[in-house]
Order: C-alpha cells, then sequence, then structure tokens
C-alpha cells in the first residue's frame, strides 16, 4: 500500500508472523532505473528514503528497496520490541551507510533480548548498536521534509512517534492503533504513562492528521479522539 503525502509518498509494508506495519516514507522519484551520471558509469540513485520498523520476514521490504534502487538513509525506529527490530541488521547489512536510530530510552532493547520481549516468545532477536539516539523535540529531515519526534512512551520506556505536519502524517508504532492503544501490562510499560502521552502530544495534532500505526490500518486523529474506546 502506498500512502500519498503531498511531496512524498509513504510505502506500508506488512512483515511477519505479527504483522508488523513497516513503512518507507520517500521523496523523489521511485520506481525507475537509476539515471547515469554525467560520466555514463556510476549509477544515480533515484529518491531518498528512510526505512521505519523493519520487522520480522523483511524479505518483501528487501525486494521493494532493490527494485526501486532505493538505498534506505535511516533505519528509523518508534520502539525496541523484538518484532519492530528484526529486520534492522538485514537493513543494515545491505546498506550499510543507513543510520540506525531509536530513542535513548529504548537503545538497550537493541541487544537485550528479554527488555525487547523476544525470549518470551521462544526468540532471540537483537540488533546492531544504534548508530543515533534521539529524544521528543528531536527533528528529522528527510530532503525538504522534516519529521519532528514525539515523546508516547509507556507501551515501552522510550516510545516515540513521528510526525511531518507537511505531509499531514504520524508514525505511532504501537502507542497508537485505530480504536485501540498500546499493550501496558508488560514490562516496562506504564498505562498512565501512555494515555497521558497520547492525549497530550497525538490527540493535540489536527484532525486530518493520518495515523499510521503499527499494526492494523490506518486512521486519523479526528477519529481516534472521537471513537476510540481506550481514550
Amino acid at each position: 500500500m502506498i500512502i500519498n503525502a503531498g511531496e512524498m509518498s509513504i510505502q506500508c509494508l506488512i512483515l511477519g508472523n505479527l504483522m508488523t506495519n513497516c513503512y518507507v516514507p520517500t521523496v523523489g522519484s521511485t520506481g525507475v532505473p537509476p539515471v547515469q551520471s554525467d560520466t555514463g558509469e556510476t549509477p544515480v540513485v533515484q529518491g531518498r528514503c528512510w526505512v521505519v520498523d523493519p520487522g520480522l520476514s523483511p524479505e518483501p521490504l528487501l525486494k521493494y528497496l532493490a527494485k526501486t534502487d532505493l538505498k534506505p538513509e535511516r533505519i528509523l525506529l518508534t520502539h525496541g520490541h523484538g518484532d519492530h527490530i528484526a529486520g534492522v541488521e538485514a537493513v543494515k547489512k545491505n546498506w550499510p551507510d543507513a543510520v540506525i536510530t531509536i530513542s535513548k530510552d529504548d537503545e538497550h532493547m537493541l541487544s537485550d533480548i528479554n527488555a525487547n520481549m523476544s525470549a518470551p516468545f521462544g526468540f532471540s532477536i537483537t540488533a546492531p548498536q544504534a548508530d543515533e539516539t534521539i529524544e521528543a523535540g528531536d527533528e528529522l529531515k528527510l530532503g525538504p521534509m522534516v519529521w519532528r519526534v514525539l515523546d508516547t512512551s509507556g507501551h515501552t520506556p522510550g516510545g516515540v512517534s513521528f510526525y511531518c505536519a507537511e505531509a499531514g502524517v504520524v508514525i505511532t508504532g504501537d502507542a497508537l492503533f485505530a480504536e485501540s492503544v498500546g499493550r501496558t501490562d508488560i514490562p516496562g510499560a506504564s498505562e498512565e504513562r501512555q494515555l497521558k502521552n497520547i492525549r497530550e502530544n497525538l490527540l493535540s495534532l489536527p484532525d486530518d492528521v493520518r495515523v499510521l500505526p503499527g499494526h492494523g490500518p490506518i486512521s486519523t486523529i479526528g477519529h481516534e479522539r472521537q471513537y476510540n474506546p481506550f481514550l
């Protein structure tokens, strides 16, 4: 599924048996062969992109990136749970210049199979160490598009969302879903903190902002404000 967002397009791929939504926001051209440089030798990549939350079984993601000749500039993580970080190693292996980015408070989850909840499910999921850590209030740029980091912790200690005002979208990870919210009956979670952050940092956004969650269908802030039973 492709989400059109002004100058940006966002490809959503559903990965693994936990059906994690992996997003590939892209600016510039995609889906066309590389343009030859002035020398006629070195291909020039069309488009610039990030990979957000590469989950389990990342093969469809890798095929999509190869097919569109995209080289991810950043591997951006909403939080550190195993179903959202499982594909980081594969993406980093294929595109070593991609900057692994996660919040300071979830950074330890990349290497801790108990903290990232993979051990309780019988897995041992780890990811390479972060190249960069972020915190609420930071701004990240993909081409001309500015994304603001929002504090939506509660599902995990350092969960964040990524809001692009110009595109009218917010990637919420496992904080806010269509008519639901993230689990808080797990280690390191806080229901009080999560609901507070959702109300203050997500429901304060304009009604027409599209909510791109970590699982399930897309929604809008206005819809969730009116119909989400948890809020």
